[in-house]
């Protein structure tokens, strides 16, 4: 399969673009990243707003990763869209991107086995493909990172729910003003290691091949393209990322086949990690290339690129948009910043996570 890509001017990263049917003004989108800030009943609050808001020069925000249930939570103070609350502080985030000229879409996710048994309901164990544990640690209230907790094997009658739940939240995405949608299909949350060998070993309809470890991920997407239509819809992928404790004996031809069955849905993008998130780019060898032949809707690539690289990529056209994530936390105005190859600020590590406005709201755009 050869694929034709297409040509650019390098100072097409900062103009205008189509991502599906979301118009953007330029080919920056802003990583999704938490930042446990939410507030009572995991409803986003009025700093969220004014943090979003401060960033909406991106092309696209994709927000922080927001739970489709109660039993989707596996960090503290993230952010929930299954209550009437929390679609109403939603509300209130998209008005103040939009009025500041910005696109928003969320981030949907279920953290699966990344989690806890005291974010469940009950206490209960969190739902997994397979009763094996994350080799991970999550953040627990008045006990500080702990590890996660041992999951349960998910029913085959419980999957149904999965899916409605993701399905159901994309509607309240836009009854609460996102431009759009992107589910999380990455970093070992659910999906994920529903995807992988290495945590899933299941042996019914949804294990042991490669199409019946893709099935889950493939269902909900589909449920999500009948409910908002594909236009408005993206998917974040981490072939190789070891984020969450994920790990696949074969991730080429896994990830070949999920893409070649994602194309045909018309999605607005497809999100692609690559390397391991936040590190590495070349911590296991993958052919990129191989996957964005397999791929006729908007590519979009992020993990450790530099202005440069950003340039040089949408110019040959082996991407169409390039996701900042760290780099947005300490300059609001990255945009600019990257436009006019102005030095860019560092940020605090320890503010990246917790309460109040400091390392949140608090680094400023350059003046002029």
């Amino acid at each position: 399969m050869t694929r034709t890509l297409t040509r650019r001017a390098p100072e097409a990263l900062f103009q205008p673009a189509q991502i599906g049917e979301i118009s953007v003004k330029n080919r920056i989108v802003m990583s999704p990243m938490t930042r446990a800030r939410a507030g009572a009943g995991l409803e986003p609050v009025a700093l969220n707003a004014e943090y979003y808001a401060q960033r909406a020069t991106a092309g696209l925000i994709i927000t922080e990763a927001t739970q489709v249930s109660v039993e989707a939570q596996g960090y503290i103070d993230t952010p929930g869209l299954f209550t009437p609350g929390q679609v109403q502080g939603w509300k209130e985030v998209n008005a103040a991107v939009h009025a500041a000229g910005g696109k928003i879409v969320v981030q949907l996710w279920h953290t699966g086995r990344m989690s806890h048994t005291s974010f469940q309901p009950g206490g209960r164990a969190p739902g997994a493909p397979s009763a094996i544990r994350a080799n991970a640690k999550v953040f627990v209230a008045g006990e500080g990172f702990t590890d996660t907790s041992t999951p349960r094997a998910l029913e085959l009658s419980e999957l149904p729910k999965v899916i409605d739940d993701f399905r159901s939240t994309c509607a309240k995405a836009l009854a609460a003003g996102f431009d759009g949608v992107e589910i999380h299909g990455a970093h070992g949350y659910l999906l994920d290691s529903f995807l992988r060998d290495g945590s899933n070993h299941r042996t019914d309809a949804y294990g042991g091949s490669i199409e019946n470890r893709s099935r889950l991920l493939l269902e909900v997407t589909e449920a999500c393209v009948k409910e908002i239509g594909g236009g408005r819809l993206g998917i974040r992928l981490s072939p190789v990322s070891p984020a969450g404790d994920s790990h696949d004996s074969n991730p080429q031809p896994l990830f070949e086949h999920i893409v070649e069955r994602l194309n045909p849905m018309g999605l607005a993008f497809i999100d692609i990690v690559e390397g391991a998130t936040g590190g590495a780019r070349d911590n296991l060898p993958f052919d990129y290339a191989a996957l964005r032949e397999r791929y006729d809707g908007a590519w979009m690539v992020n993990n450790g690129y530099t202005r440069e690289m950003a340039l040089n990529v949408i110019a040959s056209g082996e991407a169409d948009f390039v996701a900042f994530g760290r780099p947005f936390i300490a300059n609001p105005d990255l945009v600019r910043r990257l436009k006019e190859n102005l030095p860019l600020a560092e940020l605090d590590p320890a503010t990246t996570y917790g309460k109040g406005a400091p390392g949140y709201t608090t680094y400023p755009a350059l003046a002029g």
